[in-house]
């Protein structure tokens, strides 16, 4: 009677956990800060439709800062 072994596998089932280790491997990325990391995310997520028109009308809504004067900042007026 022969027995077989668990650690013997077939040559297909290697062939497809190599490749999805080279997979894994190639996934991923290392970032040099959290921004890099927060532009590469924002590059792979769509954004729902609702969800921006919504952010664009309350970006159309913020008003810019008004300038004042360096020495009213300066002196706290």
């Amino acid at each position: 009677m022969k027995q077989q072994t668990k650690l013997s596998q077939k040559p297909e089932s290697l062939a497809e956990t190599q490749s999805q280790a080279q997979a894994e491997i190639q996934s991923v990325r290392e970032f040099a800060s959290s921004d890099d990391l927060l532009r590469a995310d924002a590059a792979q997520t769509a954004v729902p439709a609702e969800i921006e028109v919504r952010l664009k009308k309350s970006a159309a809504q913020i008003q810019p800062p008004t300038m004042r004067s360096w020495w009213k900042t300066l002196l706290g007026h």
